[in-house]
């Protein structure tokens, strides 16, 4: 629906970072760099695109991803964490990259290539209180995901 010049939808919106980011950057910043590329190249962006997702806004230390399906998001959001935690065995230093990712499913605004709104601000507060390593979800996303995911 279009008013105004403005398109909404409904969407389930994943929100990550870099925990550590900037403490990371002081200690190792082009190793920092290349470790957080290697992250995306070879397990975000080829998991988002596994699971139908469209990553429509990367930050220094974090990414924003769209998905049509609750589900989906949150087996994305799963599997990235549980292949950086075996990056993270990998790691013999505490330097490794660590996401924290929140998932809510709201109402957003489509402008161009980007996507704004509470949906998305909503996404963003979770993924502001998520544990090291975790995924955190909205009450909308877990209405959805029950008895179609297995995890707590």
């Amino acid at each position: 629906m279009t008013e105004n010049n403005v398109t909404r939808k409904l969407a389930a919106i994943l929100a990550a970072d870099v925990v550590g980011y900037s403490r990371l950057m002081s200690v190792d910043e082009s190793g920092t760099l290349e470790q957080l590329m290697a992250c995306m190249n070879d397990v975000v962006r080829p998991t988002t695109v596994e699971h139908r997702g469209r990553i429509f806004k990367t930050m220094g230390d974090g990414f924003l991803v769209e998905f049509a399906s609750a589900v989906e998001a949150v087996e994305c959001a799963v599997r990235i964490q549980r292949a950086m935690a075996e990056i993270s065995d990998d790691v013999t230093t505490n330097n490794h990259i660590v996401f924290r990712i929140g998932i809510n499913l709201g109402d957003v605004v489509i402008q161009g290539d980007d996507i704004l709104g509470d949906g998305v601000n909503v996404a963003a507060r979770i993924e502001g209180i998520t544990d090291p390593g975790g995924v955190f979800i909205s009450q909308s996303v877990y209405d959805q995901i029950t008895g179609k995911c297995d995890y707590t």
